[in-house]
C-alpha cells in the first residue's frame, strides 16, 4: 500500500496575520487546503479529477487544536495524512516548526463523497478513491 502523506513546507506572509502579529486561527485552515490539495494530487485524485469522477467531496466535520502560536516568516512543515477513507474520508494534519520541530497545530478534517448526478451524499465511499489510493476495504 502506498504511503498516504504529503507534507509541504511554507512560511506565513504578512497579510496572514491579525493585529497581534502572529498568524490568524482562520488562515491555519488555508494551510491545511493546501496540504490536502498536495496529497491528492500525488494520488491524481485532485479536485477537478473527482468531478470528472462524478464526485464532489465537500468537507463536513474540521477540528483544529491550537498548541503554540506562528509569528510572521517561521518555516513550518504542514503533514496531512489520510486516515479513512472507506465510509468516509478523514485526513489528519500537523504543523510543526522546520527549526525546532515543535508541534503548532493539530487537526483533522472530513470529506464525504457527493454523487453531482444523483445529488446525494454516499455513505461509502466510492471505487474510484480505493484504486486512486491503492487500498482495499477492510
Amino acid at each position: 500500500m502506498a504511503e498516504l502523506w504529503h507534507e509541504i513546507e511554507l512560511s506565513p506572509a504578512f497579510h496572514d496575520l491579525d493585529p497581534m502579529d502572529i498568524v490568524w486561527h482562520g488562515n491555519y485552515v488555508k494551510y491545511m487546503e493546501l496540504a490536502r490539495e498536495a496529497l491528492l494530487a500525488r494520488f491524481d485524485y485532485d479536485y477537478p479529477r473527482m468531478r470528472a469522477s462524478g464526485y464532489a467531496w465537500p468537507v463536513v466535520d474540521m477540528r483544529l487544536k491550537y498548541v503554540d502560536m506562528l509569528p510572521y516568516g517561521r518555516r513550518v512543515v504542514v503533514r496531512a495524512e489520510i486516515v479513512e477513507w472507506e465510509n468516509r474520508l478523514k485526513i489528519e494534519y500537523v504543523i510543526r516548526d522546520v527549526e525546532s520541530g515543535k508541534t503548532i497545530n493539530k487537526a483533522y478534517t472530513i470529506q464525504v463523497a457527493y454523487s453531482i448526478a444523483r445529488r446525494e451524499m454516499q455513505y461509502v465511499c466510492p471505487q474510484v478513491l480505493w484504486e486512486k489510493l491503492g487500498v482495499e476495504p477492510a
